[in-house]
């Protein structure tokens, strides 16, 4: 073997040695450890808020949109409210400080503006009807206090007609003079006499005389054996009834007397 042979064969690289095996515990209380690591990676998942998906956030935007429109349309119906009020109030200032004004009527308007209205009336010590037969022809008539309507007049507002108080007066007339003419003629149906004589239609029960003269008669009915009841009172004092009856209870006894005497 030549010189050069001898260093390769001192230079040749040993085998790599193995690496230590090492022993690891995979369990723990009797459970595996990669079961208890997926156990609590489960509840950590499921803890967390899942993401939204693109059908959610769309919704989620058009909710946020939508309670956006309404506050604005809250928004603009308090407004407008706030503003109609105002507009109430000049109006009816303007209505009782004008003398020659006695009612106002207003052109038909909602159930909100109404309410409004008569709110706006009410605080201004003024009184205050709606007319109307449907919601849409519904209008507000302000009154001042010593110029309250009369029931006519608030009737024919009812009505849809227009109050003229030279009419109502010759409705009133008209009304009275015929309660007159029916008063007038109850009176004389009341005084005329019936279509049947009633004692006719009764003779055969109280006779051919009058029911009240009957009455007071002293003398009985004979065809039917009653006896009226003045023959049936004791007019006598209460000393005579009592005398009286000593005098049965004596003659009585005067009676049993003679009867047991003649036996013996």
């Amino acid at each position: 073997m030549s010189y050069f042979s001898k260093i390769r064969r001192k230079l040749r690289p040993c085998a790599p040695a193995q690496p230590a095996q090492l022993q690891f515990n995979n369990s723990l209380d009797g459970v595996p450890y990669h079961s208890k690591m997926a156990d609590l990676l489960g509840s950590i998942l499921n803890s967390m808020e899942k993401p939204p998906t693109v059908g959610d956030q769309e919704s989620r935007r058009k909710a946020r949109e939508q309670a956006a429109r309404l506050k604005k349309m809250e928004e603009d119906e308090k407004r407008k409210k706030a503003e109609f009020r105002k507009k109430m109030e000049k109006e009816v200032s303007d209505f009782i400080q004008d003398s020659a004004q006695q009612k106002r009527k207003y052109n038909p308007m909602g159930k909100i503006e109404r309410s409004i209205l008569h709110d706006v009336a009410e605080v201004a010590g003024l009184t205050s009807f709606s007319f109307g037969e449907d919601e849409e022809s519904r209008y507000v008539m302000l009154f001042k206090k010593e110029f309250a309507p009369s029931d006519e007049e608030l009737e024919a507002y009812r009505k849809g007609e227009e109050w003229d108080p030279q009419l109502a007066e010759q409705r009133r007339r008209l009304k009275e003079q015929a309660a007159k003419e029916a008063e007038a003629s109850q009176t004389e149906k009341s005084e005329t006499c019936p279509n049947s004589n009633y004692r006719d239609k009764y003779s055969h029960l109280i006779g051919t005389s009058a029911a009240k003269d009957a009455a007071h008669t002293l003398e009985a009915n004979r065809a039917y054996g009653c006896v009226p009841v003045a023959n049936k009172r004791d007019t006598r004092s209460i000393e005579e009834a009592m005398n009286a009856i000593r005098a049965k209870k004596r003659q009585k006894r005067e009676d049993d007397s003679g009867v047991h005497s003649s036996s013996s």
